[in-house]
């Protein structure tokens, strides 16, 4: 077998997807030199819940995906409202036989311990905390990359880079000078972890259309692990959060929700949803993964998982050309796999939103007569709930 190469690839992120690349690579022999800006890991919020079979498959290959659907739930029964009245609701049955379940709902943080758990067995993945990358220079023969550290300025070189910054990656893309093309949506959306006893929901996924608590707009319920809910609200663009928890507000939205039970408060925040991609996923020696290279709205849990499908791919590509498996060309078709893969993503989850949220007085329109339409006419109701509104509203 060829020997492993000396020096260590470089991933600049220590999130779900860096963490996967780490783990992936490890076993195919390659070491790797894990970097994030953060001083440690910071467990806080759910953040993407949703882990699809597909990434559990992956995770279950470097000893992490038994225990992340172990400890996950998967709802049975996606209830969806329109107003005052439900629509319908669907139970997901799995007639296959995979050991793992079609999904697991199970917060982010929750799955970042358990990746960090398998990276700290794992001698070939060395997590260096308190780097913040400031420069990369891909040459012909290595990657430079200059990194802010608590003992002042470091460089390390890499045979390779595989950038997984997240969302705000904004220097790494400006650093390798790749477009990041896309917009934004006007609307934000308010997110709050729970904890509450609510009999019968927790196996439920509730979807509202226009509720009387949520006027023109829409919330969604998730069960998680452990009794705990995820909240998430459609709020308009001024949402201010500090005011809305100074006044009340937000206790008002929970009540809506609730009624008149115990419940705590465990996390929240607001942002906007994005929707934009890189033109280009590989940059010399640099690979481009997960937010980093794309930005998408969540419904459909298409932003994580997507991101681990791109760690996977060019994981063993890396492998095989660090290894004298493959030539250096196999990473093209990185580039060519995922950004196809990227633009179907944001297509499928553009479409949603333009449904969720729409744009334009005409996209209001057919949104409240389809749901209009929905009430007395089943047809139209599982059109509200079919591809073609792309996504069955994670």
């Amino acid at each position: 077998m060829t020997a492993a190469p000396a020096q260590p690839v470089a991933i600049i992120g220590a999130g779900p997807v860096g963490q996967s690349a780490a783990l992936l690579l490890a076993r195919w022999g390659v070491s790797t030199v894990l970097l994030d800006q953060r001083a440690a890991r910071d467990r806080v919020g759910s953040k993407s819940i949703c882990q699809q079979r597909e990434v559990l498959d992956i995770w279950a290959a470097v000893g992490a995906g038994q225990q992340i659907a172990t400890e996950g739930v998967t709802w049975r029964t996606a209830r969806t409202y329109y107003r005052d009245r439900e629509l319908f609701s669907l139970t997901l049955d799995d007639p296959g036989r995979s050991p793992f379940p079609p999904f697991v709902n199970i917060s982010q943080s929750r799955t970042e311990e358990i990746l960090d758990a398998a990276i700290a067995a794992e001698p070939l993945v060395e997590p260096r905390w308190s780097h913040r990358v400031v420069g990369i220079e891909p040459g012909a023969d290595e990657v430079l990359l200059r990194c802010e550290t608590p003992v002042g300025q470091l460089a390390i070189r890499a045979p390779y880079a595989l950038a997984c910054a997240g969302a705000h990656g904004d220097l790494v893309r400006s650093e390798l000078g790749v477009d990041f093309a896309g917009g934004s949506f006007a609307d934000r959306f308010l997110i709050c972890d729970i904890a509450a006893e609510l009999p019968g929901w927790e196996r439920e996924r509730r979807f509202y259309f226009d509720p009387g608590w949520n006027p023109g707009r829409q919330v969604l319920i998730h069960p998680c692990p452990g009794g705990t809910y995820r909240i998430d609200w459609q709020v308009p663009p001024d949402f201010d959060l500090a005011v809305e928890e100074d006044s009340g507000g937000l206790d008002r939205r929970i009540r809506a929700i609730v009624g008149d039970v115990a419940y705590r408060l465990l996390w929240r925040t607001d942002y906007r949803f994005h929707a934009r991609c890189v033109d280009r996923m590989r940059v010399g020696r640099v690979l481009l993964a997960g937010d980093c290279a794309h930005l998408m709205a969540p419904f459909g849990a298409r932003g994580l998982n997507s991101g681990v499908q791109d760690a996977e791919n060019a994981a063993w590509k890396l492998a095989f050309v660090l290894r004298g498996w493959a030539p250096a060309r196999l990473l093209d078709s990185y580039h060519a796999e995922r950004h196809a893969a990227a633009v179907e993503n944001l297509d499928v989850t553009s479409t949603t939103m333009r449904f969720l949220v729409p744009p334009t007085e005409a996209d209001r329109a057919h949104r409240v007569s389809v749901l209009e339409r929905a009430l007395t006419h089943p047809a139209a109701a599982r059109e509200v709930d079919s591809g073609r509104l792309a996504e069955p509203f994670w």
